[in-house]
């Protein structure tokens, strides 16, 4: 049986491939490329392409594909063959330098937000070196950012590399100021973590709103859910444990570091971790995982269900994006070491990420904004739509002694003792975790917890290590003008401490007394996509983003009116599912069942007739009130969203939606889900809540 160690990373063209495959001159001029950002030769472009096309043929590739991330949120591929015609008519396998550095796939079909017109057709994909090539299926897939003919950004990674790009320059400015002259680069890393539910397909191909939409649209609570937490961390069910035994097996051939699994907190809800990847290598494994998961459900009779809030009433799916920074010498810029108080260098990093969580937290908060994360940010599950950062005791003790001029003695560490012999002792970590926290630190890095299931984490990534680069530029310019660096730096910190305490707290983010708390402070509470997504070309958040060459102007526009869109035509989707799914399955049920019941009081009478029959009676008046409003619901949902017609501004009509349309559709679910507790099971046209969360063995 081949071993893990033998298959991980077989269909990559890895390091340990490019060093065994190519010729040293070749290697190191690649490897020069992807640690410091030489530029690539168009020899050794030649050279590489051969090796990555000998190599890709001998797995049974065929074709090769420009792999990229366009703005629609997932991927995107056009196969070409490596054939070529021979002179004998036979066939040679082809596959040149300048294929391999450069494509050109169709940019007017790709959202762009007024980029390009629908006749302004032609866009380029370059080659992303520095994440390695793959093979899935017959495919050689090689990562790539995709622009316009003009040269705009049309896709997630162009950015994330850009914003990448900008952290390092300003982070390699602070260590130059501590004496750091080995340093070369300073990257930033991300792990993660992904959570999905599993049903069974024959369901799932029940129910138009799944299909359509991806959640369900419609569904009384069953009489258990997650009350009883038992399904959180609980033993695996055997077709789910043999989908995570195979869902491995194929990331971990992609080189994806799948690390961690387990059942999460709601029924049929599961989660996957990975360990740390440079971030943008971190966002092509994750669109990799989210596809392949689906792809190996499918294969075991199963679906998995991405979106942020598939069933109401249980937890929905987030994804916890761990960040942290670390130099190209192992150093992890976020670790306090033994001694924080005393670790300056770290100190000023601290405070660099705290001053930018709180001057940008509307990018933030923005960047996870989906018509999906909606329904989950804030519901008693997930951390608010209020942005803050958790620090724990310990930190937090120390800044207040920073702030205050005051020593700072250490707290003392406690051995945990648990009362049993043969129970080892150990160390108690000196501060907690805080799992309602949108922002927390866990030890050496951050989790940003707000992100949902489905979204790309190049956003806000983006976002991130944006915000971050102008806290250190801002930093780095004023320190290397001080005439005394040490008293200069002591006072930065001190005064950052001072000025941007706000944003810190280490208490219950799923308070409703916080939230209160937090407006109280200054700090911003955008509930919707509508509400904060404009915000995006806030005069502040403009000239940050082109002052480090994230976007220009131009593309900020085209994101603000993209994810405006997308969140309008998500919802429309959702209004029209519901009107069809009402009117063709669920008014035709709840009139098929009074209809029975109305024959069963009628036989009744025949046979008993001084019978009451006053449960019949009752039923059937309860359903045609209910039929009635399901109708009423139903007409006024369709005349409320044809509203939208009447409208060109997309954010005039994000707001419509969140101000009317999503209103109608929550009050036509409401009288359909009572009508299903009142309907035989027998009847109810599509599977409930209880079959499809319990339904998978």
């Amino acid at each position: 049986m081949e071993m893990l160690p033998e298959y991980f990373g077989s269909m990559v063209f890895d390091d340990r491939v490019m060093k065994a495959r190519l010729k040293s001159g070749v290697y190191n001029s690649l490897k020069k490329t992807i640690d410091e950002g030489a530029r690539l030769d168009l020899s050794v472009a030649n050279a590489v392409a051969a090796a990555m096309r000998d190599w890709a043929v001998e797995r049974g590739a065929t074709h090769f594909t420009h792999w990229f991330q366009p703005l629609t949120g997932i991927t995107a591929e056009k196969h070409d063959s490596f054939i070529a015609p021979a002179p004998d008519g036979g066939i040679i396998m082809e596959f040149s330098g300048k294929e391999l550095i450069q494509g050109e796939p169709d940019a007017s079909s790709f959202p762009s937000g007024g980029l390009r017109a629908t006749f302004e057709a032609r866009g380029y994909t370059a080659w992303d070196p520095t994440s390695y090539a793959f093979i899935k299926g017959k495919t050689l897939c090689i990562p790539t950012a995709f622009c316009s003919y003009g040269g705009e950004a049309l896709d997630k990674k162009t950015p994330l590399l850009r914003s990448m790009q900008a952290l390092n320059i300003q982070a390699l400015r602070i260590l130059r100021l501590f004496g750091n002259t080995d340093v070369k680069c300073v990257r930033t890393s991300v792990g993660p973590e992904q959570e999905y539910f599993l049903i069974d397909r024959e369901m799932y191909n029940k129910r138009r709103d799944l299909i359509f939409t991806g959640r369900t649209l419609f569904g009384a609570e069953p009489p258990k859910g997650q009350e009883l937490g038992d399904h959180y961390f609980g033993v695996v069910k055997p077709r789910v444990a043999a989908f995570m035994e195979e869902l491995n097996r194929e990331l971990w051939k992609l080189g994806v570091l799948a690390k961690t699994e387990h059942n999460e907190v709601a029924p049929s809800q599961h989660e996957l971790a990975p360990i740390y990847a440079t971030t943008n290598v971190a966002a092509d494994h994750n669109q990799l995982t989210m596809e392949i998961m689906q792809k190996v459900a499918s294969k075991h009779g199963l679906v998995c269900l991405l979106h942020e809030k598939p069933f109401a009433g249980v937890n929905g799916s987030g994804k916890h994006n761990n960040w942290s920074m670390a130099t190209d010498t192992g150093v992890n810029l976020l670790s306090p070491g033994e001694t924080p108080y005393e670790n300056a260098q770290f100190l000023l990093f601290l405070c660099a990420v705290i001053q930018a969580v709180d001057d940008y937290q509307d990018l933030l908060r923005l960047s996870v904004a989906t018509a999906g994360n909606d329904h989950r940010l804030g519901a008693h599950e997930a951390p608010p739509a209020v942005v803050s950062i958790f620090l724990g005791d310990e930190l937090t003790a120390i800044l207040e002694a920073i702030e205050n001029s005051k020593p700072y003695n250490g707290r003392e560490q406690i051995t945990m003792k648990l009362g049993v012999d043969t129970l080892p002792r150990f160390l108690r970590d000196i501060t907690d975790r805080n799992r309602t926290s949108p922002f927390a630190f866990t030890g050496n890095k951050f989790e940003f917890r707000m992100l949902g299931s489905s979204n790309s984490i190049s956003c806000a990534n983006i976002m991130l290590n944006s915000a971050v680069a102008e806290s250190l530029k801002i930093f780095a310019d004023e320190l290397e003008g001080a005439e005394n660096f040490q008293a200069a730096l002591q006072d930065l910190i001190k005064r950052t401490v001072k000025a941007h305490k706000r944003i810190l707290f280490n208490g219950n983010g799923y308070d409703d007394g916080w939230i209160k708390e937090a407006e109280e402070r200054g700090l911003l509470n955008y509930r919707t996509t509508p509400d904060c997504m404009p915000h995006l070309l806030d005069e502040k958040n403009v000239r940050m983003l082109t002052s480090h060459r994230v976007y220009t102007e131009a593309e900020l526009k085209s994101r603000c009116e993209i994810m405006l869109d997308n969140y309008c035509k998500t919802i429309v989707i959702e209004a029209n599912t519901m009107a069809y799914m009402a009117k063709r399955q669920i008014l035709p049920a709840v009139e098929k069942y009074a209809g029975a019941v109305a024959r069963t009081a009628k036989d009744k009478a025949v046979i008993v007739p001084d019978a009451v029959c006053s449960y019949e009676k009752s039923i059937i008046k309860k359903l045609t009130l209910l039929a009635d409003q399901i109708m009423m619901k139903t007409e006024d949902l369709e005349s409320t969203a044809a509203k939208l017609r009447d409208m060109a501004d997309v954010k005039e009509q994000s707001y419509f939606i969140r101000d009317y349309v999503l209103p109608a559709m929550n009050e036509l679910r409401a009288v359909a889900d009572e009508a299903e507790s009142v309907t035989a099971a027998e009847y109810w046209p599509f599977p409930t809540y209880g079959e499809l969360l319990f339904g998978v063995k």
